[in-house]
């Protein structure tokens, strides 16, 4: 990459705010303003910039885009599953960018089987058409009526995740005149007349208020249900799986409260099952007379217990699956004659299956569901009918491309319904996947899952690739993608760091990595980097980490503690600037995240989140060589922050290696929402990876 091109320099426009008896200075809030000519000029000059500096890398670019492109089966069909009288499915065509979704009749009075394949195919909808001579197109909420008639579906078509519900009549193809902006959860009564939805607010982008549509009438006339005002909490809505009730959930990231309706009488009034308690969650759904909830109330990690209809509050909980403290129970779900746990334990996902017998009792005798591999993952897959004896769910792993297994409760036996083609010469046996534990600062195990292709490794010698994530409780799946051979079999060795703030151990493990813990996520990934050298799985010379969004943070925070650590780093839409947008309550998801990082209005939780926020720490000196990628209409961590970092960094930077900020300039926090242009992105990160890390092209 040639290093003689003058990068952008942007201006500098102090702001002063005084704080707990601190003033700060953002050189940089000017960026803030989309619509400034001189924001736009700057973020061009940018992307201009960024494209003179790996111009050289055009070729290398399509190449990595024809490889991947290679082990796509670009005409491809999902699973059919079976809702009420049809069965519905997905497929790709060569050449479109976008799914298109489709249905057949099933056969008269087969519940579970049956799809009529000499029925013509419907097409409910094809993203491809709404597409068109659009820059951006995301589809979000597909809810079929109970009568299969009508589908409500919404829309984004700037990537700002800002919906608009619309209702197409699957008889004639056409559209209803309902149309609502600004929309989220969307559910069906059972009358296949009356449709509820929320909607957020103007500023803060929160799901805020939910109301019942009856079609044909005018959205004027809507009735407004429920309004939440708590501005931690966000609502949706939803249906339990026998369809007999439907569910309305008020959720902030600690705390949750769901009131029922019977789906038959949608203008009844709602009831609430338990009133909100701080720090306490629970989730719902119905069987026979029965609430099945998933609390959090005797242990973090959840426990199930029943409730009457009749008397859902927890003095008449009745417990079925205790807490248990090395157990986190993710999920259950629940059929007319079974039920499977969802569960996690040691790092890994367990699905074990417990069947009811007389009068709603639940077997003392639980089968778990078998799986090959050290390292995995396993997960529910759709599953809409109630009465089965048919469970399907995906497993996958590093080396083990997607699969959808349908589990007969009844022998027990699993059987392979569809796994992901791999074109070209793939061999899951060329590669190894490992499982391991490196130990933090503190001494607490952290589990790391790598890959790498056989005859490619050398210890010590490989180009170490190493990514994390760590915050909100998510578990960082271990998961197969074809994207990667292009790496493999290159010679990398692809490590990914299951880090405290994630969900990987359990609600403990995310405790650990939250708040005033939060450091803990960054020293994990150091750490466990470390080990990996240590252990003779990169070359120290050669080491590039990646993070997106939170994870971005996790990348701007572990170059600021560590900056010789890493070769490259590669840092998608990083929520960098964590003072400021915490400090911003019109923001959207501000107030909610203060469960996550803390209120930095209270000044304990400032100084600590003020030592760790990524451009508040930037010093002069070396850092790594850094592609830094951010889209203009992201609505989850606006495309500021990654600018003003950017910005700053260039200023105080005392090295020659590359610093480059590429703008999708018709995108949101996802990047491009076609697949062939999502591939081209992903070229141009490996594009970069393999010449910074000095890889044989």
């Amino acid at each position: 990459m040639p290093n003689d091109l003058i990068p952008p320099v942007a201006p500098v426009h102090p702001v002063e705010t005084r704080i707990h008896n601190r003033t700060l200075t953002d050189d940089y809030a000017w960026l803030r303003d989309r619509d400034n000519p001189e924001t736009v000029a700057y973020l061009e000059a940018e992307n201009a910039y960024s494209n003179a500096v790996t111009a050289a890398d055009g070729p290398l670019r399509e190449t990595l885009y024809k490889e991947m492109l290679s082990h796509i089966k670009e005409t491809d069909v999902s699973v059919p599953f079976r809702e009420n009288r049809f069965w519905y499915y997905s497929r790709t065509e060569q050449g479109l960018q976008y799914p298109i979704y489709c249905r057949k009749p099933g056969l008269p009075g087969r519940q579970t089987e049956g799809i009529d394949d000499s029925a013509p195919e419907e097409v409910i909808l094809d993203v491809n058409e709404l597409a068109k001579d659009q820059p951006y197109m995301a589809v979000h909420s597909l809810t079929v009526s109970d009568d299969g008639n009508l589908l409500a579906f919404s829309i984004d078509n700037t990537g700002f995740r800002q919906y608009t519900l619309q209702v197409k009549d699957l008889r004639t193809g056409e559209l209803l005149s309902e149309r609502v902006e600004r929309t989220g959860s969307t559910v069906w009564a059972a009358d296949n007349q009356t449709l509820f939805y929320t909607i957020e607010d103007e500023i803060q982008k929160r799901q805020y208020r939910f109301y019942r549509h009856t079609l044909g009438q005018p959205h004027s006339e809507d009735a407004l249900i429920y309004e939440e005002t708590d501005e931690r909490f966000n609502i949706g809505a939803g249906r339990t799986r026998d369809g007999e009730y439907l569910l309305l959930e008020c959720s902030s990231h600690t705390t949750t409260e769901e009131r029922f309706l019977r789906a038959a009488t949608p203008e009844a009034q709602w009831e609430l099952i338990e009133p909100r308690r701080d720090n306490i969650e629970y989730y719902a759904d119905h069987r026979k007379g029965l609430l099945y909830i998933r609390v959090n109330d005797a242990g973090r990690n959840f426990r199930l217990v029943t409730a009457p209809l009749s008397a859902t509050s927890s003095a008449n909980w009745t417990e079925i699956i205790p807490h248990r403290a090395d157990v986190m129970l993710e999920d259950v779900d629940l059929f007319a004659t079974f039920y499977v746990a969802v569960e996690r334990w040691a790092g890994l996902p367990h699905l074990r299956v417990a069947e009811f017998g007389a009068e709603g009792s639940v077997s003392l005798v639980s089968r778990e569901i078998a799986f090959p591999e050290p390292a995995y993952t396993a997960h529910p897959h759709t599953n809409r009918i109630f009465d089965t004896t048919k469970y399907r769910y995906g497993y996958q792993s590093l080396v083990t491309p997607g699969s959808v297994f349908e589990y007969d409760v009844a022998t027990g036996e699993s059987r392979l319904l569809k796994q992901v083609e791999v074109l070209g010469d793939f061999d899951k046996d060329r590669y190894a996947s490992e499982r391991l534990f490196a130990a933090a600062n503190d001494g607490t195990p952290v589990p790391v899952s790598l890959v790498y292709r056989k005859d490619k490794f050398e210890r010590g010698k490989n180009p170490l690739f190493v990514y994390g994530y760590g915050s909100y409780g998510y578990s960082l799946p271990i998961a197969f993608n074809s994207n990667r051979l292009s790496l493999l079999d290159r010679g990398f060795v692809l490590a990914y760091a299951h880090i405290r703030g994630g969900g990987d151990m359990g609600k403990p493990w995310h405790d650990a990595g939250r708040l005033m813990h939060k450091r803990n996520t960054f020293t994990d990934f150091v750490a466990a980097t470390h080990f990996l050298l240590d252990q003779g799985y990169g070359d120290p010379a050669r080491v590039a980490a990646e993070g997106g969004s939170a994870g971005g943070l996790l990348m701007g925070a572990v170059v600021n503690l560590e900056p010789g650590l890493f070769r490259a780093v590669v840092s998608h839409v990083p929520f960098v600037d964590v003072i400021n947008t915490m400090l911003d309550a019109s923001l959207p998801l501000t107030v909610p995240e203060y469960e996550e990082w803390g209120d930095p209005n209270q000044p304990e939780a400032f100084e600590y989140m003020l030592s760790y926020s990524p451009y508040d720490n930037l010093k002069a000196g070396s850092y790594p060589a850094m592609l830094v990628k951010t889209s203009l209409y992201d609505s989850q961590v606006m495309y500021w922050e990654p600018a003003k970092y950017v910005a700053r960094l260039r200023r105080l930077k005392t090295d020659a290696n590359p610093l480059l900020l590429h703008i999708n300039m018709t995108a949101g926090h996802g990047g491009a929402s076609g697949r062939y242009d999502y591939l081209k992105e992903i070229a141009f990160d490996y594009a970069f990876l393999i010449r910074q890390l000095e890889v044989a092209p």
